[in-house]
């Protein structure tokens, strides 16, 4: 974990999280509240993936401090103006953007949803700040930054060979990765056009505590332990580079507040395994820690492919490691087998958050 206060500075600052009740943006907020000084505006629409129950935690922990470093906006970016009055609000030295619709198979089925969102949100973020960021004293102006946190899948598909860099060409293959891929190139265009002191940053695939339950890690947990067929796509082949989202947020902070304006960052974990080799892991793990009648082998379901599968995904992290000093502490299979104790210990969360969303591992994104 990297030392927040020589980063971020002593004295309290003020940041704005854009999607801070999601998975990456709820591990920054606690990170923020729990090791730094800043005073976190969080910002989000709380949608059916939101969750504070994690966030609430740190406050709790906080007592009578939480209310002066911690604020929730609950608005949508979608909507213009309430989006200006929550940067107004929150009155910002930096603003990091994770709001985005990110699942793949929803966005099969409902592409609209992903482009109101994931581009016309951003749009309406990206104007708001500018006009922020224009109104700022000298001194605080010169030290803004606008961090945009993007993903590898903007990239498109790789080979058997190979990795994605800064220099890799976009190349997206589903609405989801579509709307990404626009929301970078507008921030790049604020930040040419506008002059918005912006650090973009690109990651692969993220796992750890408190994801919501339709990515493939808590679900084949879930599905697991319940006794369900797990699904694999197609013959398991797929590829994809995994980075435990407490690595992920050393990166992220160290680009907000070392990065190069205008520069990207790649962010991956060392972490290549196919889809079947995450699901077999996952299964062995299982069988270790539970008393279950049949191993969790037995479950493991081939089932038709997803439309526009990516074969693989990989990460060349070395701009960030050369130049901001970032490195992975968590070793993928180290990584996963505490990621599934997490699991194991909060079944209770898990029911929560489905019944929540009205959510239970049912099959999405076949259209």
């Amino acid at each position: 974990m990297i030392d927040l206060p020589s980063h971020l500075g002593e004295s309290p600052r003020r940041i704005l999280i854009t999607g801070g009740a999601g998975f990456i943006g709820g591990a920054l907020v606690r990170r923020l509240l729990r090791y730094s000084n800043s005073i976190v505006f969080n910002l989000d629409k709380c949608s059916y993936a939101s969750d504070l129950t994690g966030i609430k935690e740190v406050l709790a922990d906080l007592g009578s401090e939480a209310d002066k470093r911690y604020q929730l906006l609950r608005v949508d970016l979608v909507d213009a103006e309430a989006t200006k009055e929550c940067v107004r609000k929150a009155d910002p030295d930096l603003v990091m953007h994770l709001a985005a619709e990110s699942h793949v198979d929803r966005s099969i089925d409902a592409p609209n949803v992903f482009l109101e969102s994931n581009v016309i949100g951003s749009f309406n973020l990206l104007q708001a700040v500018r006009l922020h960021w224009e109104a700022l004293s000298k001194d605080r102006k010169a030290s803004f930054r606008f961090h945009h946190i993007s993903t590898d899948e903007v990239f498109g598909s790789l080979g058997n060979a190979g990795r994605f860099n800064e220099s890799s060409p976009y190349d997206p293959r589903s609405p989801y990765s579509a709307t990404k891929a626009a929301s970078d190139h507008l921030v790049s265009a604020w930040h040419h056009t506008y002059g918005l002191p912006v650090v973009l940053t690109n990651c692969s695939n993220n796992y750890g505590p408190w994801q919501f339950p339709e990515k493939l890690i808590p679900v084949v947990i879930l599905k697991a332990v319940e006794g369900e067929l797990i699904p694999l796509y197609g013959d398991g082949a797929n590829v994809r580079d995994w980075l435990h989202v407490e690595d992920h947020v050393d990166a992220l902070i160290l680009a907000a507040t070392k990065g190069e304006l205008g520069s990207t960052y790649c962010i991956g974990g060392f972490g290549e395994r196919t889809n079947k080799q995450v699901v077999e892991s996952i299964c062995r793990f299982l069988d270790e820690r539970l008393s279950l009648k049949n191993s969790c082998f037995s479950l493991i379901t081939k089932v038709p492919d997803r439309p526009g599968h990516d074969k693989r995904y990989a990460i060349d992290p070395k701009r960030i490691i050369t130049e901001l000093g970032w490195k992975p502490c968590f070793e993928f299979e180290a990584g996963l087998a505490k990621t599934v104790d997490w699991y194991l210990a909060n079944i209770d969360w898990c029911t929560y958050i489905r019944n929540k969303a009205n959510y239970f591992g049912e099959r999405i994104g076949l259209t």
